[in-house]
């Protein structure tokens, strides 16, 4: 036997509870006949009420308790193993921790905003690996491909400007770094790189790095944040706390949106595609839905699980034959003719 749902068997206090109940009940009604009648003769009176009867009742009522949680708490049998088969694609999000992501054209922030439209999209995958790249002046694999969405989101909350030591932004060796740790060179098809940057590369080449992964049969679906044409100020707090703006030879630094290397990034790869998010909204369960659920995939997964046969049925149709017993036995004597 099998519980589905062990747990429920902790409501199985309720029948001892209910036991002493009873048991107390019986207590305080001898006591009440002991107020009208004296202790002596108390055995000799004859008294309508059924004993046997009365515990009988109590019995089936604890009877039909037990039953009703063995039933909740799903006992199962007859297992009977099953192949079960995930397929998905292998999605690998590259996204920019640098500086710049904290300026604030988008709220609470570009980067801030970019993580929150990477776990709208995991609550949408179905069977897909996701890993994740973040990247600055150097990219590092935060989290390699896996089939674990908790170990993933957790990795993506402890992303912020902080994780990458060297400042900049160089997109193109983020793309490379995707490309060889990131990916296996198994297959040249079922590969998808999510880039959520603003842009501005510091002569990586990027665009070269697209192509090369292109070659390789990976896609990049481009996400431009931040404002492409005034641009925004990146905020910086002190040591006391004071905010101000990031500034360069006195000069303050405006981050901009560099939509037409994205564009061209994306447009190097086989289906590539490039989505100006500028300073609006994106919804990237709705680009997962459209763009990658229904491309072709992989066995990602093989696993052989035992299925079986829920019998939760039997012991609430015991409780019901105990219930409707307890319901014909009466607690008084049957008067003689």
């Amino acid at each position: 036997m099998h519980l589905m749902n062990v747990k429920m068997l902790l409501f199985l206090w309720l029948v001892p509870v209910l036991a002493l109940l009873y048991g107390f009940a019986a207590y305080r009604r001898r006591a009440a006949l002991k107020v009208f009648i004296e202790a002596g003769l108390l055995d000799r009176v004859s008294m309508s009420v059924n004993p046997a009867g009365r515990r009988m009742k109590e019995i089936l009522a604890l009877t039909a308790v037990a039953l009703v949680v063995a039933a909740l708490a799903r006992p199962a049998w007859n297992p009977r193993p099953q192949t079960v088969e995930r397929r998905g694609r292998d999605i690998l999000f590259v996204l920019d921790v640098s500086r710049s992501m904290i300026a604030e054209d988008l709220a609470p922030n570009r980067l801030g905003r970019a993580k929150l439209a990477i776990g709208d999209m995991i609550s949408r995958l179905a069977g897909d690996r996701i890993g994740l790249v973040v990247f600055a002046g150097t990219a590092a694999l935060k989290c390699p491909l896996t089939l674990d969405y908790g170990f993933f989101n957790l990795m993506l909350d402890d992303v912020d400007t902080e994780s990458i030591a060297r400042g900049g932004t160089m997109i193109g060796d983020a793309i490379r770094k995707a490309i060889d740790d990131g990916f296996d060179d198994q297959e040249k098809k079922y590969k998808d790189i999510i880039l959520i940057t603003d842009g501005e590369d510091h002569d990586s080449f990027p665009v070269e790095a697209a192509e090369e992964a292109g070659k390789r049969g990976i896609r990049i679906i481009a996400i431009g944040l931040g404002d492409e044409h005034q641009g925004q100020r990146i905020p910086v707090t002190d040591e006391r706390g004071n905010r101000a703006f990031l500034t360069h030879d006195g000069r303050e630094v405006w981050s901009r949106l560099d939509a037409a290397t994205l564009r061209k990034m994306a447009n190097a790869t086989p289906g590539g595609r490039y989505l100006n998010v500028a300073t609006g909204t994106i919804d990237l369960g709705d680009v997962y839905t459209k763009l990658i659920a229904g491309e072709e995939k992989r066995d990602v997964e093989s696993l052989t699980v035992k299925l079986y046969e829920e019998k939760f049925q039997i012991f609430l149709s015991m409780a019901l034959v105990a219930l409707v017993a307890e319901m014909f036995i009466s607690e008084r004597r049957r008067r003689a003719a």
